[in-house]
């Protein structure tokens, strides 16, 4: 771990003991609890910006997914340790070590999908749930077999091991920094704060972390697929309230329908959508207005 700026001042750290290592956590604030999950191919400084805001009405928690920022990654074959019905096993374990069997939680990316997944399975643990900037996985998958929408990194981190960490650790930063540039609206890093980067580089640098997304892929193409599916055919829904809160780039170009539209098609008929002036990073591409979303929405 290099000398990387503290991007929460204020906030508590924490290292908690699961089943598979240690997971990081920082928290800050007082009142309801509200967990925040990051996605690919970040860790929990992506909320850096958002996070202090909430906490101003929220007891909030940002947390490193397993495999990714300062957690453990522990080595997988197959994806099977990076279904999300593996990966809430840790926001839950986080949450309660700090007090708290019921939350809200807020995901990005694959943070999201491990949160809805959560949603599903124990809605009892769940307040209210805010998803951004994602469709279900069951759904981008069949784009991707059905030809409609590219394979692009699904299909490539999801390969048989080692191919793609092998391609990968030859030069981590060419791999992961285009993708950020190419997801936001203005295809350049410089919506990202450049601490916040360099957080990144550190984590994506080490080769057990490069196994443990590509895990994290493998699994979604594999076991998170296969749950979705399940549901969907005994007719299971999301039962806590939900925001659908996506940018207007990433997700919208070419699209059929809007990502709400395919949310209340699947797994979240009641839910409730909104709208950001931004590419696939909302927290980074336009702090203000994703804090204001998710404020309004969770208080």
């Amino acid at each position: 771990m290099t000398d990387l700026a503290d991007l929460f001042p204020g906030f508590s750290s924490h290292w908690i003991d699961t089943d598979i290592g240690k997971i990081f956590a920082r928290s800050g604030g007082s009142g309801a609890p509200l967990v925040l999950l990051h996605g690919f191919p970040e860790s929990h400084v992506m909320w850096s910006q958002v996070a202090p805001e909430l906490a101003r009405k929220f007891f909030v928690v940002v947390m490193d997914l397993r495999g990714y920022g300062w957690s453990s990654a522990p080595s997988s074959e197959g994806g099977a340790l990076y279904a999300k019905r593996r990966m809430y096993e840790d926001v839950i374990t986080v949450m309660e070590a700090l007090g708290h069997v019921r939350f809200h939680v807020a995901g990005h990316d694959r943070g999201a999908r491990v949160a809805y997944r959560l949603a599903l399975d124990h809605p009892g643990r769940v307040d209210r749930l805010a998803l951004l900037d994602i469709l279900p996985t069951a759904e981008v998958w069949k784009n991707i077999r059905a030809g409609t929408s590219p394979g692009a990194h699904w299909d490539f981190l999801s390969r048989p091991a080692p191919q793609p960490e092998s391609e990968i650790v030859k030069d981590p930063n060419s791999y992961f920094e285009p993708l950020l540039a190419k997801w936001s609206k203005a295809q350049t890093l410089r919506p990202f704060d450049a601490r916040a980067v360099a957080h990144y580089r550190d984590a994506w640098g080490d080769p057990t972390r490069i196994h443990a997304m590509c895990e994290d892929y493998r699994a979604g193409a594999t076991l998170d697929v296969a749950a979705d599916e399940q549901d969907a055919a005994a007719h299971r829904v999301i039962s806590n309230p939900t925001l659908v809160l996506n940018g207007d780039f990433y997700l919208t170009r070419g699209a059929s329908e809007t990502p709400l539209q395919v949310w209340r098609r699947t797994f979240a008929p009641d839910a409730q959508g909104g709208m950001i002036d931004s590419g696939h990073f909302l927290a980074e591409e336009n702090a203000f207005d994703t804090a204001a979303a998710l404020g309004a929405f969770f208080a």
